[in-house]
């Protein structure tokens, strides 16, 4: 997952460690300090959702896990779904294809479907709202060219997933959403 803009706001500090489902009674604080210069919490008005997107990558029913690297800088070690912040000006789509390009070396014309899963709002541990936008894209491809962010990758069947222990928090809802086909937009 990269961060490509230059600019950082205290709610864009936080990444995604150890996200949890989001609720409404989370306390919106400084990234760094945990506190408004006035000692009050932040507001959600205030720290709106920082927006990711978050692929599934399917083969055959099976989907490819993948083990972040020790040059990342969050979830080194962790089994992860493909990942990216949503950078101006792009659509979670658009995003989506990059980060499935940049990660895997898969392109369009590489998938036999590509659709759009249901969209999470899910909280870091500190209560910072994030807007996940899933997709899942389907290919015949068994090799995958992974770059830096990772260093290995396995096809799982999904119902396998679980026996990952030190896979990201919320990896199964990301699993789960992406199942969910909203009704618009299908590529096949």
């Amino acid at each position: 997952m990269h961060n490509h803009s230059g600019s950082t706001r205290a709610c864009d500090t936080i990444r995604p460690t150890t996200i949890e489902p989001y609720e409404e009674q989370h306390d919106y604080r400084n990234a760094v300090t945990g506190k408004r210069e006035s000692g009050e919490a932040h507001s959600p008005a205030e720290c709106p959702p920082r927006a990711v997107v978050a692929l599934i990558v399917e083969r055959h029913g099976r989907i490819a896990l993948f083990r972040r690297s020790q040059s990342v800088g969050h979830d080194r070690g962790r089994w992860h779904c493909i990942t990216g912040y949503l950078e101006s000006g792009a659509s979670p789509e658009e995003q989506a294809f990059l980060e499935l390009r940049e990660e895997t070396g898969l392109t369009k014309n590489d998938l036999t479907d590509f659709r759009p899963g249901a969209p999470l709002l899910l909280a870091d541990h500190r209560g910072h709202p994030w807007l996940v936008h899933t997709f899942k894209a389907v290919t015949p491809r068994r090799r995958l060219a992974i770059n830096d962010e990772h260093d290995s990758f396995r096809w799982a069947a999904p119902s396998k997933v679980r026996r990952f222990s030190n896979r990201v928090a919320w990896l199964d809802q990301v699993l789960e959403a992406a199942k969910a086909t909203p009704n618009h937009g299908t590529r096949s």
